[in-house]
C-alpha cells in the first residue's frame, strides 16, 4: 500500500490537473522511489472527471489465497520435475561409470516425474485460466498482495536457483571438473528457472503498465 502522504500528494495534484507524467517526474527527483509513485499513481483512475476517481481495491478472499497458493505450489512440482525428467536423459545419454544399474534407477525417476507432470502441470494451466479469466473481468485483482506475495516469492526462489547454478558451474570450469553431464544440467537448471523468472517478472511489469493507463 502506498504511503498515506504520497497518496494525498498525488490526490491534490491530480485536482491541480498536473499530468501523471509530470506527478510522477517530480516525485522520482523528491527522492522517492518509482514503484512507490506507481503505486499511487495506480490507485487512480485515468477516467476523466473533474476529481480523481479512485480505483476500486482488491479484497483478498480465502478463495483467492487458495488459487494462487494451489497455481504457484502446482508450477513448483512441475518445474521440478520437468528438471529431473530430462536429468534422467542426461543421465541415460552420458551415464557414469562408478554406478551400476543406472537405468534401473532412471526408469524410476521417469515414471515419477512423468506422473507428478501430467498431473501438476494440467492443475497449474487450469487454475491459471481461472486466475486470469478473474482478472480479466476484475482488473482491481492485479493489486491483490497474496498474488504480488507470492509472485516476488516465486522471482526470488528463481534468481537464486539461477546465481546459484551459474556460480556452481563456474566453480566447476575452474577446477578442471566440467563435463558434457554436468553442462547440460546445468543449462537445464538456467533454462527452467530463468523462464520462469521471466515470465513472472513480465507479469509484474504488466500489471504495473494496466494499473496506470
Amino acid at each position: 500500500m502506498a504511503d498515506a502522504t504520497l497518496l494525498s500528494f498525488v490526490e491534490e495534484s491530480l485536482r491541480s490537473g498536473a499530468s501523471r507524467a509530470d506527478i510522477e517526474r517530480v516525485l522520482v527527483e523528491a527522492g522517492w522511489s518509482k514503484d512507490q509513485v506507481m503505486s499511487a499513481l495506480g490507485a487512480y483512475s485515468t477516467v476523466d472527471f473533474r476529481v480523481p476517481v479512485p480505483r476500486p481495491k482488491s479484497q483478498l478472499s480465502a478463495r483467492d489465497a487458495f488459487m494462487y497458493l494451489v497455481m504457484f505450489g502446482m508450477l513448483y512440482v512441475t518445474a521440478y520435475n520437468f528438471g529431473n525428467l530430462l536429468f534422467q536423459f542426461i543421465n541415460l545419454a552420458f551415464p557414469d561409470p562408478l554406478i551400476e544399474q543406472y537405468g534401473d534407477i532412471a526408469g524410476r525417476q521417469i515414471r515419477w516425474a512423468t506422473s507428478s507432470l501430467l498431473v501438476a502441470f494440467p492443475v497449474f494451466l487450469f487454475v491459471a485460466s481461472r486466475i486470469s479469466r478473474s482478472i480479466a473481468s476484475d482488473p482491481s485483482q492485479r493489486t491483490s498482495g497474496v498474488r504480488k506475495w507470492l509472485t516476488y516469492l516465486t522471482l526470488s526462489i528463481a534468481a537464486c536457483v539461477i546465481v546459484g547454478d551459474l556460480i556452481n558451474l563456474l566453480n566447476s570450469l575452474l577446477s578442471g571438473a566440467l563435463t558434457v553431464r554436468f553442462v547440460l544440467k546445468s543449462l537445464t537448471v538456467g533454462l527452467i528457472a530463468g523462464a520462469v523468472f521471466g515470465y513472472y517478472l513480465w507479469s509484474m511489469r504488466a500489471d504495473d503498465l494496466a494499473l496506470n493507463q
